[in-house]
């Protein structure tokens, strides 16, 4: 694989708080992560990939993320992802993605109406999608968590036809779950396969020092899958 240090910016809104997390941790995997403000109406030409990191955009009045999916910058990600390109959502970047309509279901306030911040052991369902291709399969992780809404929900149809589709692609681990979240997901896949978000920060675990490098995982398998569409452009 090339060496290449793909493009992807990390999204920035009035209340995100692990911007700079999220970029620091995607420069140590091998890209390049520049920071975008929420009102730039376009992404940078050479993107690959984008994220849209965690905190409380808006400060999480109204709804969480549904002030955020309507900056000018989320027209232009919706764009990248309708044209097939990878897009990850990370805690509040979940609850915007879902907002924005760019992911299936919806976030509520955890099960316990308390925010929670705490490590949790989560289980890969699939190693086949752009953002596990470095997990094992049926492998434990652990990576922390920390919110208030993050309860993922859907119907019964709409959860069995995600199960169908292989779209619940992170469960939290049997007594693990959180908040409450139907069916113990804790990240969901689009139906294309190229948008992907999660409630846990792999941001936050990246070093064992911190106690896990399990987030590496994921986001070192972005940083493969956004290197091989840039060596797929060529």
């Amino acid at each position: 694989m090339s060496d290449q240090r793909p493009v992807i910016p990390v999204i920035v809104w009035p209340g995100s708080n692990d911007d700079r997390d999220a970029q620091r941790a995607l420069e140590r995997l091998g890209a390049e992560a520049p920071r975008i403000w929420h009102t730039d109406a376009e992404l940078p030409r050479e993107t690959a990939a984008v994220v849209l990191p965690g905190g409380f955009s808006y400060g999480d009045y109204l709804r969480c993320g549904a002030i955020a999916r309507f900056s000018p910058v989320l027209r232009a990600v919706g764009g990248f992802a309708a044209d097939g390109g990878l897009v990850l959502g990370i805690c509040n970047g979940f609850q915007i993605l879902t907002e924005a309509g760019l992911l299936p279901g919806a976030l509520r306030p955890n099960a316990s109406l308390s925010f929670v911040c705490r490590d949790v052991r989560l289980n890969v369902e699939r190693t086949d999608t752009h953002f596990t291709s470095r997990c094992a399969n049926g492998q434990e992780l652990t990576i922390p968590v920390k919110h208030g809404d993050g309860c993922w929900f859907a119907d019964e149809e709409l959860l069995e036809e995600l199960d169908a589709n292989g779209q619940l692609v992170l469960r939290y681990a049997a007594g693990a779950n959180p908040n409450g979240a139907v069916a113990d997901v804790a990240g969901v896949l689009n139906a294309d396969g190229n948008v992907f978000g999660l409630m846990p920060h792999p941001e936050h675990a990246v070093d064992p020092l911190l106690g896990s490098a399990d987030g590496a995982l994921i986001l070192g398998s972005l940083v493969d899958a956004a290197r091989l569409s840039l060596a797929a452009a060529v």
